[in-house]
């Protein structure tokens, strides 16, 4: 082989490695595993209280994610979003990250996840919990510049056993 054939496969190496690891990232993002710090302690108040979670790696390299968000709405008005900002999670390790709880009418939506909470736990039922509607919002950067975001639409039933599971594939 000449030198300038070693020269072109080491530049395309080069110029594949960062989209190759931007894909792998956006694949990792996707089965990123999360619950609530203390699973048996979450509840919707305490989510819009603040609090922290617990993010599962299962891959087998790190995962940068830009912004992780939980946006609420109950018949369609959007009751507010738990936040945590940018992370990376190391590979087949669990992290646990500090979030932030925003909206426009907190008592409102506090009053909300409180009877949620008491119909999850099997309350009588005030408020229809189909009405009860989650967007999870992962946004991981590709190539460290351009913005890509995963959204799963959930229920609230949904979303309150995901925060309540007792292992992760990390633990």
């Amino acid at each position: 082989m000449n030198k300038y054939s070693i020269i072109t496969i080491i530049a395309i190496i080069v110029i594949i490695m960062p989209f190759a690891y931007s894909g792998w990232n956006i694949f990792a993002v996707q089965q990123l595993e999360y619950r609530w710090d203390s699973p048996g302690m979450f509840s919707f108040f305490t989510l819009s209280n603040h609090g922290k979670m617990e993010f599962c790696n299962a891959m087998p390299f790190w995962t940068n994610v830009q912004k992780f968000e939980i946006s609420a709405f109950y018949d369609e008005i959007h009751l507010g979003s738990f936040v945590v900002n940018p992370f990376t999670a190391s590979p087949y390790a669990s992290a646990i990250q500090e979030g932030s709880f925003i909206s426009d009418d907190l008592p409102s939506a506090q009053h909300i996840f409180m009877v949620m909470d008491f119909q999850f736990d099997g309350g009588d039922i005030r408020l229809d919990p189909s009405k009860m509607v989650v967007l999870v919002k992962i946004d991981t950067p590709i190539i460290g510049i351009i913005p890509y975001s995963s959204t799963n639409q959930m229920s609230g039933v949904a979303l309150d056993g995901i925060m309540h599971s007792d292992d992760l594939s990390c633990n």
